[in-house]
């Protein structure tokens, strides 16, 4: 599913959950959030 996701393509792309949260302005608590699939991303 969509943690999944972005877990898999954070990790083939050598980025730590900071290094993604830095470049998506988000806190890194949030990438972790997703990747748990506690929090969903809205779609705008």
């Amino acid at each position: 599913m969509l943690n999944e996701n972005i877990k898999a393509i954070r990790k083939q792309r050598g980025l730590s959950q900071e290094e993604l949260a830095i470049r998506l302005h988000v806190v890194r608590q949030t990438v972790s959030k997703w990747e748990k699939g506690v929090s969903q991303t809205k779609g705008y």
